[in-house]
């Protein structure tokens, strides 16, 4: 190679040098200049304020007293005079059954009753002994006893007023163990609730709820405590308690689903913006990023009710803090934000 040569390739050499050193320069100045970057919030002070503090179960609505009604022995079914869906009153007759039996006994009955006057005239004066005049009157009170007893099982009446829920046998049928009719009372009716543990001394004998039946919508339809159960169960760590719904127009009906809110006082809580609430991906535990100083702290939080557009804290954000509410994709835990006003 000539010097001509050497002086030009030391020359390109040199050049490439320079631009080379100059692009470094300006990606470490850009790079720089990235880092820099603080990722933007928006934040909202929050404070405690009173929350009414309330709970929601589960229930199915029962009947308040279900009667089986059916006679002691069996017998054919002469008549049957209301069907299922009706209306009955206490003491109504629901069914009639065989009276052959019931005559039976009401002639023994009457034949014993004679017996029995003849011989208390002969004991009066002194005809017979006391022992005989015992087994005649005895005989007497069993005669009539029977009568009465198959009486009120060839007649059957409704102990209690309410609505027909079932009918096993047709006229002409023999009992044969089934009852012969269901009668619920539906005036009130009852919901058995189990109860978080945590409520038990909360919940008192009296106290006023809601009930919501989804049969119809947001409806509320109010209900009273009428018995707490004094143990709690070991396995779901609940109690049962049993509330009362008048139902004077007999809306509500066993079977239907219901959903039971308890009140029980007020509490202060934080309260935040439901945007301020983050679900942590992967598991159920909740996050409220708190700002503080140009710092972003991630705070797991316990949620307590939801309202409307806010949620109400049980722990994990102080009254006073700084929450983000826009933002939380570009920031980390102790890592810098900058707050967009």
């Amino acid at each position: 190679m000539d010097m001509k040569s050497l002086i030009r390739t030391l020359s390109v050499l040199m050049l490439s040098g320079v631009i080379f050193s100059c692009k470094s320069g300006e990606d470490k100045a850009a790079a720089a200049v990235e880092a820099e970057v603080i990722p933007q919030v928006r934040v909202q002070q929050v404070f405690e304020r009173e929350v009414e503090q309330i709970e929601t179960f589960t229930a199915t609505v029962e009947a308040e007293v279900i009667n089986k009604i059916a006679p002691q022995m069996p017998l054919r079914i002469k008549q049957v005079l209301v069907e299922v869906g009706d209306q009955v009153r206490k003491g109504q007759v629901l069914a009639t059954l065989d009276a052959t039996n019931l005559e039976q006994a009401r002639l023994k009955m009457v034949n014993d009753s004679i017996e029995f006057a003849r011989i208390d005239g002969l004991y009066q004066v002194g005809g017979i002994s006391k022992s005989n005049w015992d087994a005649m009157k005895l005989a007497s009170s069993v005669s009539k006893s029977n009568y009465n007893n198959l009486l009120e099982n060839t007649v059957l009446r409704t102990p209690v007023s309410g609505i027909v829920t079932a009918r096993n046998y047709d006229a002409g049928d023999m009992y044969g163990g089934l009852p012969v009719y269901v009668v619920e009372q539906i005036t009130p009716v009852k919901l058995k609730v189990n109860v978080s543990e945590k409520l038990f001394a909360q919940i008192k004998k009296g106290m006023e709820v809601d009930v919501k039946l989804d049969v119809y919508g947001d409806e509320v339809f109010k209900g009273k405590v009428s018995l707490v159960y004094p143990t709690i169960d070991a396995a779901t760590r609940t109690f049962p308690v049993e509330v009362t719904i008048a139902n004077a127009n007999q809306r509500v009906r066993p079977g239907m689903f219901a959903r039971v809110t308890f009140s029980y006082g007020t509490a202060n809580h934080v309260v935040v913006p439901d945007q301020a609430v983050i679900k942590q991906t992967g598991s159920g535990d909740k996050y409220v990023y708190v700002y503080n100083n140009g710092t972003i702290d991630f705070k797991k939080v316990e949620l307590g009710r939801r309202l409307d557009t806010e949620y109400e804290l049980i722990s994990g954000v102080a009254s006073g803090d700084q929450v983000v509410t826009e933002g939380h994709a570009r920031v980390v835990n102790g890592g810098k934000a900058e707050v967009v006003k």
